[in-house]
């Protein structure tokens, strides 16, 4: 399962973030202008996720354990929901 969702191009083209999700974690990357940032987290050491909803677009916020929470912007709110839904089904899994 490699599952791959990048969120809206319309609020940043240039460097959209990214969620893969793989067979033992997901990973996010996380870009700006100048740097980005790939951070891997095992389903087990997911304990939550939570969706901040906007007009148009979402945050997603993955909270890990024993390491700061990793903040994900402009995602679409379906693809939000359906980024939560996955990952909270391979947690539980």
């Amino acid at each position: 399962m490699n599952e791959k969702y990048s969120a809206s191009g319309m609020m940043n083209p240039f460097f959209p973030d990214e969620v893969t999700f793989g067979e033992k974690g997901v990973t996010f990357k996380v870009r700006k202008l100048f740097k980005s940032n790939d951070n891997f987290v095992f389903y087990t050491d997911i304990s939550g996720v939570e969706i901040e909803s906007g007009v148009l677009f979402s945050t997603i916020r993955v909270i890990p354990r024993m390491r700061p929470e990793i903040i994900i912007n402009n995602f679409t709110k379906g693809d939000a929901k359906k980024v939560k839904e996955l990952i909270l089904e391979k947690v539980q899994s």
